[in-house]
């Protein structure tokens, strides 16, 4: 036999050395954080750290130039505490050695800084410039889409419900159905809706007419075996603008439309009766047991 080579022989205790030296995906989470943060000091500016960050997809890149043009700030000085620092923090200003600021003064400066971008951004998308940015992400449907079945993934658009910080959260527009809905990334559904303002969205559409998509066609109908709901039921009781409540006149004029349809075919008012207390009894002996006046509705009107 060949005599062992010392390379020939596996150490189980490599094998496991191996196998610690392999970094959980935590791990490798936190270095690519880490390196993002690093490569964004030591190479970018800190606008494009910010917009790069996780969660801050919705916010486009704001001209330096915009931002230092004062007649742009206005107002914003009393919105933001340490507002001088911030600025120079969004612009990449270096600090004098004598204003050094304390860990704690610190944290409250980076957290004023993002705040004081986002309102210079809210004011920076309904330039020309800005919406220029934004419709890029709204091409590639960067805001999400509209989770409307009919609407038939319709990207929307962000906005706020009010113009001052700290009151709601960012929301999304969808310029088909115009409805109002909570983003999708629980990441971006925490920032604050002030950063993108109330008017964004309705002065871009105004802005661009050819980018309003049309109404949906089809409207969702509710049904109960086949049968729609009538709308007088109590169904419709909380959404009166949906399904106005009738009066009583109205009722009587169109109780069992179905029904008098099909005993004018026949031409038999009495099998036509016949036909309509059979209707109604079937009904509510399959549903007995206080839905009584749902199923009269069946067999009043000829439909729930």
């Amino acid at each position: 036999r060949d005599p062992l080579m010392p390379g020939d022989i596996e150490d189980p205790e490599e094998e496991d050395d191996d196998e610690e030296d392999t970094p959980s995906e935590e791990e490798e989470e936190e270095e690519e954080d880490s390196s993002e943060i690093s490569a964004s000091d030591e190479d970018g500016s800190w606008i494009a750290w910010f917009c790069g960050l996780r969660g801050n997809e919705f916010f486009c890149e704001v001209d330096e130039d915009y931002i230092q043009d004062d007649f742009n700030l206005t107002g914003l000085n009393g919105l933001v505490p340490y507002y001088d620092y911030a600025l120079d923090m969004v612009l990449d200003v270096e600090m004098p050695m004598e204003d050094s600021l304390t860990e704690e003064q610190q944290e409250i400066v980076e957290s004023a800084a993002e705040m004081l971008y986002g309102l210079i951004h809210a004011r920076y998308i309904v330039t020309n410039r800005g919406m220029h940015a934004m419709y890029e992400k709204y091409r590639s449907a960067s805001f999400g889409r509209c989770p409307h079945v009919f609407c038939q993934g319709q990207p929307v658009l962000p906005v706020g419900l009010s113009d001052l910080p700290r009151n709601y959260t960012v929301n999304v527009f969808c310029p088909r159905c115009h409805g109002l809905f909570f983003p999708k990334s629980t990441r971006q559904a925490n920032i604050d809706g002030a950063y993108f303002g109330t008017t964004f969205p309705h002065l871009y559409l105004m802005t661009h007419p050819e980018m309003i998509p049309v109404r949906p066609s089809q409207q969702y109908v509710p049904r109960v075996y086949g049968f729609k709901i009538n709308q007088s039921s109590l169904y419709f009781r909380n959404h009166e603008d949906d399904a106005p409540m009738m009066n009583n006149d109205s009722r009587r004029n169109s109780r069992a439309p179905e029904v008098d349809r099909a005993a004018a075919g026949v031409g038999d008012d009495i099998r036509a009766f016949m036909l309509r207390g059979f209707i109604g009894s079937r009904m509510v002996a399959m549903n007995d047991g206080g839905h009584w006046k749902l199923w009269e509705d069946v067999f009043l009107c000829g439909s729930l």
